[in-house]
C-alpha cells in the first residue's frame, strides 16, 4: 500500500529545492585536502545571510558561541533558511568538552561545567534551519541542572508562545559520554523542538544518554512535525512531548534501554499553554478519519529497564516515570497508537492514566484544559489532567511485566469516566493480553468515542507509587541504579549518502548532484 507522505515532508522538500539558486555556499574546515574560507561554523554562521548553505568538513569542533548573547550555546544560529551540513555525520562532530580534550572524551577534567550551563547547535527563532549530517556531544547542564541540550530548535522556550515556523534535521546524532550518575552536570535534552509552528521533520537520527529525554517536541499546540527513523537509547524518557499536539507524526522508530520509553504528557508549567491534545484542528478527519491528528505508529518500542540513565529519581516526569515503562500517555489526550511493537518492558508497555500535577507553575501556565483541584496561590496547588480520547490499537504485544509489581503487564489504564473514554482494540500478545481493568477489549472499553473509565484500587495504588504520589504496595520492586556507571559514544550511525546532493555548485561539490524529492 502507497503511504501518504505527511505534509511536512513535502513543504520542505519544495522550499529546500526553491531556496538554491542565489544561495552562497560557505565552508569550515577541510574536505578532501581543499580548505575552506572559515575555521569555526559560529564564523560561517555569522557571515551567512538567509538561504545559505554552511558545509563543514571533518574534524571536532570546540564552538563556542556568540560571547555576551542571552541563549548559551556553542553554535547559535539566529538567521533563517540556513542549510548547516556536515560532510560526514560521523566525523563532524560539534563538542562541548575543552580545547584539546579528546572527541567527546568522558574524562571529568575536560567537561565545561558553565555556572548556567551550555547547549550545543541552537536556532534561536529563525524558520526554515536545516542541520544535518553531523555529531552533536557533551554539552551539559549547569550544576542546577540549566540548559544542557545537544541540539534544539529553539521557537521561545519558557514564553508560552509559538515563535519559530518550519525546520528540519536529517542524519544527524546527539550524545553525551559524561554524567556524574544521577545527578548534575550531565547532558539532559538529546534532539529538541520546541515553541515552533512547524512543518518540521526530523529523519534519520540518534540521541543517547540523556538526562531528561533523548527526543523532545513540545509547547506546540499544533505542532506540524514528524519523527521519522529515529533511534532512542540510554536517557530517562526516549521521547517526551508535553503540551504538544494537533499535526504530531511519530513512525518507524526505535526506543530501546532507556528508563522509560516515550512519553507524552500535559503539565502545567513552562511548556504551556496545556493540555497535551492530538484531536485535529479544525474538526478535520486527520489521517486515519477518526479526528486524530497524533498518531504513534510502526515503531519499536522494547527494553526499556535501565536504571543507569543521568537523571533517573532528579525530580520532574522523566525522574518520576519508573523503570521498565514503555509508553505513557500521561494526562494526554487524542493520542492513536497504532501498529506498534512494544515487548520486554518490565513494568508496563502501555500507560493511560490521568496526571495530576503538583509543580509549582510559572505565571504563564494556568491549568489550561485541566481542572485545579487545589487553586494557587496556595503552595500545595494540584493541576488534574483527564487522559481521555485515545486509541490503542492493532498493536503487538510481548514479554511485558516481568517485574511482577502489581498490574504489571501489557496496557494499564487510570482514568476518570469521561466520553469519549479511552479505547483498545485489536492489540495481542502471544501468551494472551495483559491488563489492568482486565479483558481491556471488552465492553465498555472497545468501542471508541464511548464513555468508560477506570479507577481500580490496584492501579490508583501501583500508579500512585510509580509517580511517588504515594507509598508502594508490599512486594513493590523497582531495580535502583548504581552509584557510579559508565557512559559510551553510540556505534558509528549511517552518514548522508551524499552530502553534495542538493547543493549549490562549490569547490567540495563541483558537481550539482539534484536532491530527490520526497514523494
Amino acid at each position: 500500500m502507497r503511504r501518504v507522505v505527511p505534509a511536512a515532508i513535502v513543504v520542505i522538500a519544495c522550499a529546500l529545492t526553491a531556496s538554491t539558486a542565489s544561495a552562497r555556499v560557505l565552508r569550515v574546515g577541510i574536505y578532501k585536502g581543499m580548505k575552506g574560507q572559515f575555521g569555526s561554523i559560529q564564523a560561517a554562521v555569522d557571515a551567512a545571510k538567509p538561504g545559505d548553505w554552511i558545509l563543514v568538513g571533518p574534524g571536532d569542533y570546540k564552538e563556542q558561541g556568540v560571547k555576551g548573547a542571552s541563549e548559551p550555546a556553542g553554535v547559535l544560529i539566529r538567521t533563517a533558511r540556513l542549510h548547516l551540513r556536515g560532510m560526514n555525520r560521523n566525523r563532524v562532530i560539534v563538542d562541548g568538552t575543552k580545547r584539546g580534550a579528546a572527541p567527546c572524551s568522558s574524562r571529568a577534567s575536560d567537561q565545561v561545567v558553565a555556572r548556567k550551563g551550555r547547549n550545543g547547535i541552537v536556532v534561536f527563532k529563525a524558520g526554515g534551519v536545516y542541520i544535518e549530517n553531523l555529531t552533536a556531544c557533551n554539552f551539559l547542564t549547569s550544576r542546577n541542572g540549566e540548559e544542557g541540550n545537544q541540539i534544539w530548535w529553539n521557537g521561545g522556550d519558557g514564553s508560552g508562545k509559538i515563535g519559530m515556523g518550519s525546520w528540519w534535521g536529517n542524519y544527524i546524532t546527539a550524545t553525551s559520554t559524561f554524567s556524574r550518575g544521577v545527578n548534575p552536570p550531565y547532558a539532559d535534552y538529546g534532539i529538541f523542538v520546541s515553541n515552533s509552528r512547524g512543518a518540521g521533520l526530523v529523519d534519520h537520527s540518534y540521541a543517547s544518554n540523556m538526562g531528561d529525554s533523548a527526543y523532545y517536541i513540545g509547547a506546540c499546540p499544533d505542532c506540524n512535525a514528524v519523527l521519522t527513523h529515529a533511534h532512542a537509547q540510554n536517557s530517562s524518557l526516549g521521547y517526551s512531548g508535553t503540551n504538544s499536539g494537533g499535526h504530531l507524526i511519530i513512525e518507524n522508530s526505535e526506543f530501546d534501554h532507556n528508563k522509560a520509553g516515550p512519553t507524552t504528557n500535559s503539565q502545567n508549567n513552562d511548556d504551556a499553554p496545556s493540555p497535551q491534545n492530538g484531536a485535529c484542528p479544525g474538526h478535520q478527519p486527520g489521517p486515519l478519519g477518526n479526528g486524530i491528528c497524533e498518531i504513534w505508529r510502526d515503531n519499536r518500542i522494547h527494553d526499556n529497564n535501565n536504571p543507569n540513565v543521568p537523571g533517573n529519581g532528579v525530580g520532574g516526569v522523566a525522574g518520576d516515570i519508573p523503570v521498565g515503562t514503555g509508553l505513557v500517555l500521561g494526562g494526554g489526550q487524542n493520542v492513536e497508537v497504532l501498529h506498534n511493537r512494544i515487548f520486554n518492558n518490565n513494568s508496563w508497555g502501555v500507560v493511560v492514566s490521568d496526571f495530576p500535577d503538583q509543580e509549582q507553575p510559572p505565571p504563564i501556565a494556568r491549568c489550561e484544559g485541566g481542572d485545579y483541584l487545589v487553586r494557587p496561590p496556595a503552595a500545595n496547588q494540584l493541576c488534574y489532567y483527564h487522559a481521555f480520547g485515545n486509541v490503542v490499537s492493532g498493536n503487538a504485544f510481548a514479554n511485558n511485566g516481568s517485574f511482577k509489581n502489581p498490574t504489571d503487564g501489557d496496557i494499564v489504564l487510570y482514568a476518570q469516566t469521561l466520553t469519549p473514554g479511552n479505547c483498545f482494540t485489536g492489540n495481542t500478545d502471544p501468551k494472551g493480553l495483559s491488563s489492568e481493568p482486565a479483558a481491556i477489549q471488552s465492553p465498555p472499553y472497545d468501542t471508541c468515542g464511548a464513555a468508560n473509565g477506570s479507577t481500580s484500587a490496584a492501579a490508583t495504588a501501583q500508579l500512585a507509587c510509580a509517580l511517588k504520589l504515594g507509598s508502594c504496595p508490599p512486594g513493590t520492586t523497582y531495580p535502583k541504579p548504581s552509584r557510579t556507571f559508565k557512559l559510551a559514544m553510540p556505534p558509528r550511525q549511517a552518514t548522508m549518502p551524499n552530502p553534495c546532493a542538493g547543493v549549490p555548485r562549490n569547490p567540495w561539490c563541483p558537481t550539482a548532484v539534484k536532491r530527490r524529492r520526497a514523494h
